[in-house]
């Protein structure tokens, strides 16, 4: 898998913990910044993620800013994309079995990097379990026509 990464500058001190977690995976990854700790707006970073998975230039995604919240909402703002906020193991693990997300989202002020990393794997090493679950996300897919 290709996994787009994308974050701001609070988020940026869990980008080293998320690429490691994606090559030991044996996945590659594309960083579409940010690059330093200077000043950014995160749904400029969210929308890059977004476009790449939506394109197919990536097949999931993980942003990164100061709590995760801002970046998570700013990328479910993107027709097609289920970004799901974690802040533990399990919902890293749901985000992707029950929600099929596409990009999961994690705050640099709120997450270490060791869980950023165990976050990380969970959700690519976790299969969407289809089923009763699709239906549902069928129906939350339904609700951006309205």
């Amino acid at each position: 898998m290709k996994i787009a990464i994308g974050c701001d500058h609070g988020g940026i001190v869990l980008k080293d913990n998320v690429i490691k977690a994606i090559v030991d995976l044996g996945h590659e990854f594309i960083d579409l910044g940010c690059y330093d700790l200077s000043s950014v707006d995160y749904p400029d970073y969210a929308k890059k993620v977004c476009d790449a998975i939506l394109a197919g230039e990536a097949d999931k995604g993980v942003l990164l800013c100061g709590t995760g919240i801002g970046i998570s909402i700013a990328a479910n703002k993107v027709k097609g994309i289920r970004c799901a906020h974690v802040t533990d193991n399990f919902s890293a693990q749901m985000s992707a079995e029950h929600n099929n997300a596409q990009i999961i989202a994690m705050g640099g002020r709120i997450t270490s990097g060791e869980d950023a990393y165990t976050f990380t794997k969970t959700f690519l090493s976790t299969a969407f379990a289809g089923g009763r679950h699709a239906l549902r996300v069928d129906k939350i897919m339904a609700l951006e026509n309205n």
